[in-house]
C-alpha cells in the first residue's frame, strides 16, 4: 500500500475533479435530469475516497481504532445520499445494507483467523456478488442507469480494509498505480496469454471481431477496468484465495490452477448459464493472472494482465 498522505490527497482531488466532468458529461450526453443527475453524482463523489483508502496506508490507518463503525457508517452512507434524494430510499433496503456491512465488518472481530472462516468470509462475498443482492437495494430512478456499480465499489474497499487492517494479510500489493517492474511482468503475461488466448477463442467461437473502438475509449475501458473489475477479482481471487490455497496446500501449483478454476466458475451465469466456454476461457486466463501475481507478489502485476486481457475482449471482440 501506499504510505503517503500526501498521494492521498492528490489522488482525491484528482479523482474529484475527473469523476465530476465524467459525471456531469455523462448525464449530459443520456439526457438525465439534474434532480437525478446531482445526487447520483454526489454519492459517487462520497464514495471516492473511501474506496481510495485500502491503497494508502498512512489514511487508511487514521481510522483504524474504530474501524468496524467507520466501515458500517461509510458503507450506507452513498446509499442514504442518493436515495433521500431521488426518491428511492426504503428502510428496508437500508435495514439489509447496513447488516451485510456490519457482518463483513466485524467478521474477524467476533470470529476467529482460521482457514474455515477465512473460506466462509469469501463465500459469503461471492453469494452477494452472484445472487445480485445490492440490485433491488440500489434501485434507479432512472430507467437503464445502472446505480447498483456504486453498492459494489463499497463492498470492493469494505472488504478490502476489513481483510488489510482485521484480518491483516500479509501485504499483497493492494493498490492503484503499479510500479515498472509489475507493469513489465503484467504486459509480459498478457502477451504469454495471447498464444494460448486468442486460439481458444476462436475454437470455442465465442466471439468475432467488433468495430474498434476509439482511442479515448479503449483508454478508460481499460483505467475502468484496472482500477475496479481487475483490483477487486484480482484482490480476492490472487490475492486472497491464491495466497491462502498455497499456504493451506503447500504448492503454489495447486493454488494458480485453484483459484483459476474458481474465477472461471463464476463466469459460468454470462451471457446464459451455464457459459461453459466463457468459464474455461477465463480459467486458463486466470492460470496467466495467477502467475502474474506469483512472480511480482503483488496484484498489482495480475492487475495489469487482467485489465489488457479484458480490455482486448470488450474492445476486439463482442
Amino acid at each position: 500500500m501506499n504510505q503517503s498522505l500526501g498521494g492521498f490527497r492528490a489522488a482525491l482531488l484528482a479523482g474529484w475533479l475527473a469523476l465530476s466532468a465524467a459525471g456531469l458529461l455523462y448525464a449530459r450526453m443520456k439526457g438525465i435530469p439534474a434532480w437525478a443527475a446531482v445526487p447520483i453524482l454526489a454519492a459517487f463523489l462520497v464514495e471516492y475516497p473511501f474506496y481510495l483508502l485500502p491503497g494508502f496506508y498512512a489514511a487508511a490507518r487514521l481510522f483504524e481504532r474504530r474501524l468496524p463503525l467507520f466501515l458500517i457508517v461509510s458503507f450506507v452512507m452513498p446509499y442514504v445520499i442518493y436515495a433521500t434524494n431521488t426518491g428511492q430510499f426504503r428502510w428496508w433496503a437500508l435495514t439489509q445494507l447496513a447488516a451485510l456491512g456490519a457482518a463483513l465488518s466485524l467478521w474477524y472481530v467476533v470470529l476467529p483467523t482460521a482457514p474455515p472462516v477465512d473460506a466462509a468470509f469469501l463465500a459469503m462475498v461471492g453469494a452477494v456478488a452472484l445472487r445480485k443482492y445490492l440490485i433491488p437495494i440500489y434501485s434507479s430512478p432512472i430507467a437503464g442507469l445502472h446505480i447498483e456499480i456504486l453498492g459494489h465499489l463499497a463492498l470492493i474497499r469494505l472488504c478490502a480494509m476489513v481483510m488489510l487492517f482485521e484480518r491483516r494479510v500479509p501485504d499483497v500489493g493492494f493498490g492503484f498505480l503499479p510500479n515498472r517492474r509489475e507493469w513489465l511482468i503484467g504486459i509480459r503475461h498478457f502477451l504469454y496469454f495471447l498464444i494460448a488466448g486468442i486460439p481458444l477463442a476462436w475454437a470455442l467461437r465465442l466471439g468475432h471481431m467488433a468495430t474498434v473502438m476509439p482511442l479515448w475509449k479503449i483508454a478508460a475501458t481499460f483505467l475502468g477496468s484496472l482500477w475496479v473489475v481487475a483490483l477487486s477479482e484480482e484482490f480476492f481471487f490472487r490475492g486472497l484465495l491464491q495466497q491462502w490455497l498455497t499456504q493451506w496446500t503447500g504448492s503454489p501449483t495447486i493454488a494458480i490452477a485453484g483459484a483459476a478454476i474458481a474465477f472461471g466458475s463464476v463466469h459460468l451465469g454470462f451471457r446464459g448459464f451455464p457459459n461453459w466456454k466463457l468459464a474455461l476461457a477465463a480459467a486458463v486466463a486466470g492460470c496467466f493472472f495467477g502467475h502474474a501475481y506469483s512472480q511480482a507478489k503483488s496484484i498489482r502485476a495480475s492487475m495489469v494482465t487482467h485489465a489488457l486481457v479484458a480490455t482486448m475482449w470488450l474492445t476486439l471482440f463482442n
